[in-house]
C-alpha cells in the first residue's frame, strides 16, 4: 500500500537516528516500501555495536561475532527482493564454541545434536549425556513456546502467552517465580562445568545466572539452531544492508550526532544535528539506547518516552580487546570460552562493582576460519564481562588491572600472546558510554533480571504517534537477530498506524 501511495502523493520523509542494525534494517524496509529515508549516525561507519579496529592484518572485529537465527535475515533479504547468499559468504559452524577449564578439560559444544551428545558423554560421562538430552528438549520447548507470542510480537499479550504455555505444559516448572537460571541448571545437571557453561548464556542478553530467571535457559537455543560465520565478520552484514538501502535511495549522513528530536503539536517533526543543521521528518525511528530519550539528551519534550529506563537497573557492560598477535600454538576454534576457576565468581564481583579477577574470557580467533600460511599474525577479540558505570565509576587503574587479569588468566591456560596491548586495543564501559550515549556502558539495555523484565522493556510504539524505537535496548531484546526483529516490528507498526497516510 505504501508503494501505491508514494506514487500519487508526496513521498513521506523518515528520519532514522542511528545506523545500528535496527536503524539499517528500518531504513532498508521503509525505502523498499517507497518512503524517502535519511539515516543520521554520529560515527563514521554503519553497524552501531558491530565495530572493527584497524590492524596491519586487516580489520579486527570487536563487536558481535556470531550470526544466529539465520532465517530472520534470509526473510529480510527476500522481502526486499534479494538473496542473502548473493551478498554474504556464510559458513555454518560445526563447533558452536570450544570450552576450556584450567584443570585441562576441553569440551566442544557441537552443532549436530547426535555428535553433541557423544561429545558430552566422552568428556562428562553417560549421566551427563542423558541430562543434556533432556535439557536440550526442555529448552527447545521453551524457545518454540515463546518465539511467536513474545519475540515476534510487537506488544506481547498475556493471553496469547498463556495460550502458548497451555500448549506446552512441560515448560511450566521453569516459570516458577524467583527460580533463577543458576538454580534451574543445578536441577538439570550434576556436572558443575555444564551448569557453568549454560549459565553463561545469560550474558548474551546482559544478565547474570545468579539473577536471571530460569526461562533464560532458552537463550542457548538460538545457537543450537545454528551458528554462522560471515566472510569479513559481522560488519559485512551491516555493510550489505547499508548497500541495499543506498541502492533504494536511502541517504546516509555520517559523522554528525543528532542533538535534538523536535516536537510540536504532539508529533515529532524535525531533528537537529551537532553542526547546527535541521532536517524535517514526517516520522522518526530512534535507534539508540532509549535511556537517551528518557534522560533528555535529545530534548526535554521526549523525557516521558521509555521512562522506565531512567532508573532501571542496567545490564552488563564489558571490557573488549581487539588486536593482532603472532601465531600461537594453541588449538583454538573460531569461538572459545575460557572459564573462571570458581563458578559464577565473576558475577558476585560485578554485582559489587568490581572488575572480576577470575573472569570467564571469550576469545574469537577470526582467522582460524581461513588460515593463511603466509600470514604471520592472527586477529583476536577478547571479551570480559564488566559492571556498567551505574555500578562502577571509571578508575585510572582500570586499564592496568584489565590487562594484567587478561594476560595472567590466559597464561594459566598455556596461552601466551606475543603483543604489547595498548590502550587503543581496549574498549571499556566508559568508552561504550561515549559511543552509545546514556547507556552507562551497558551493552544490552536495561537488566534482564526478574520474571517481568521482558515485559518492562520499551516497545517500538511510543506515546508520540510518529516516533518509533528500534535496537537492542528495545523489545524483543539484545543481540543482532533481536535488534533486526525490533526493526521489522517497528516498521509494521508504523505502517499499520497509518500515521504516514
Amino acid at each position: 500500500m505504501a508503494k501505491d501511495i508514494s506514487r500519487t502523493r508526496k513521498r513521506k520523509k523518515i528520519a532514522v537516528v542511528g545506523a545500528g542494525i535496527g536503524g539499517l534494517v528500518s531504513a532498508l524496509k521503509l525505502a523498499s516500501d517507497g518512503f524517502e529515508v535519511k539515516v543520521f549516525e554520529g560515527s563514521d561507519y554503519p553497524g552501531g555495536k558491530i565495530r572493527t579496529l584497524e590492524s596491519a592484518s586487516g580489520p579486527v572485529n570487536i563487536g558481535p561475532t556470531v550470526l544466529t537465527m539465520l532465517s530472520i535475515f534470509q526473510s529480510l533479504f527476500k522481502e526486499v527482493g534479494e538473496n542473502i547468499f548473493d551478498h554474504l559468504e556464510l559458513k555454518e559452524q560445526k563447533i558452536l564454541a570450544r570450552h576450556w577449564w584450567s584443570d585441562g578439560t576441553k569440551f566442544d559444544l557441537l552443532a549436530n545434536k547426535d555428535d553433541a551428545c557423544d561429545e558430552v558423554q566422552r568428556v562428562f560421562g553417560a549421566k551427563a549425556r542423558e541430562q543434556y538430552i533432556k535439557f536440550f528438549h526442555s529448552t527447545k520447548e521453551m524457545f518454540d513456546c515463546f518465539e511467536q507470542p513474545i519475540m515476534k510480537s510487537s506488544s506481547p499479550s498475556a493471553l496469547e502467552i498463556l495460550k502458548a504455555i497451555c500448549k506446552k505444559p512441560k515448560i511450566i516448572p521453569a516459570l516458577v517465580p524467583f527460580l533463577t537460571l543458576e538454580k534451574y541448571l543445578k536441577s538439570k545437571f550434576s556436572e558443575t562445568k555444564l551448569q557453568q557453561l549454560f549459565g553463561r548464556y545469560s550474558t548474551y542478553v546482559g544478565g547474570s545466572p545468579l539473577h536471571s530467571p530460569a526461562l533464560m535457559a532458552l537463550v542457548w537455543q538460538a545457537e543450537a539452531r545454528g551458528v554462522w560465520t560471515v566472510e569479513g565478520g559481522i560488519s559485512s552484514v551491516a555493510r550489505a544492508i547499508e548497500k541495499m538501502a543506498i541502492d533504494r535511495g536511502v541517504e546516509f549522513i555520517y559523522g554528525h550526532r543528532v542533538t535534538e528530536i523536535q516536537k510540536s503539536n504532539f508529533l515529532v517533526d524535525k531533528i537537529s544535528l551537532d553542526d547546527g543543521t535541521s532536517h524535517e521528518a514526517d516520522a522518526v525511528i530512534f535507534n539508540g539506547d532509549p535511556r537517551a530519550l528518557a534522560t533528555g539528551l535529545l530534548g526535554d519534550n521526549l523525557q516521558n518516552i521509555a521512562g522506565i529506563t531512567r532508573d532501571a537497573n542496567r545490564s552488563l557492560s564489558a571490557n573488549v580487546w581487539g588486536f593482532e598477535s603472532n601465531i600461537i600454538n594453541k588449538n583454538l576454534a573460531h569461538h572459545n570460552v575460557f572459564f573462571s576457576d570458581k563458578v559464577n565468581s565473576e558475577f558476585y564481583e560485578i554485582e559489587k562493582g568490581q572488575i572480576p579477577l577470575d573472569p570467564t574470557l571469550y576469545i574469537c580467533a577470526q582467522d582460524r576460519e581461513k588460515p593463511n600460511k603466509a600470514q604471520k599474525t592472527e586477529r583476536f577479540e577478547i571479551i570480559l564481562n564488566a559492571p556498567p558505570l551505574s555500578k562502577r565509576k571509571p578508575n585510572k587503574e582500570d586499564f592496568k588491572i584489565c590487562k594484567s587479569v587478561t594476560l595472567e588468566r590466559f597464561k594459566n591456560f598455556g596461552l601466551n600472546f606475543q603483543v604489547d596491548l595498548e590502550r587503543k586495543n581496549l574498549t571499556t564501559p566508559k568508552d561504550f558510554n561515549i559511543l552509545f550515549p546514556a547507556s552507562e556502558g551497558s551493552l544490552y539495555g536495561q537488566s534482564p533480571h526478574g520474571m517481568m523484565a521482558t515485559f518492562q522493556r520499551p516497545k517500538s510504539v511510543t506515546s508520540v504517534a510518529n516516533l518509533f524505537l528500534v535496537g537492542g535496548g528495545i523489545h524483543p531484546g539484545a543481540g543482532v537477530p533481536m535488534a533486526t526483529l525490533s526493526a521489522l516490528l517497528a516498521v509494521e507498526e508504523m505502517k499499520a498506524s497509518q500515521i504516514l497516510m
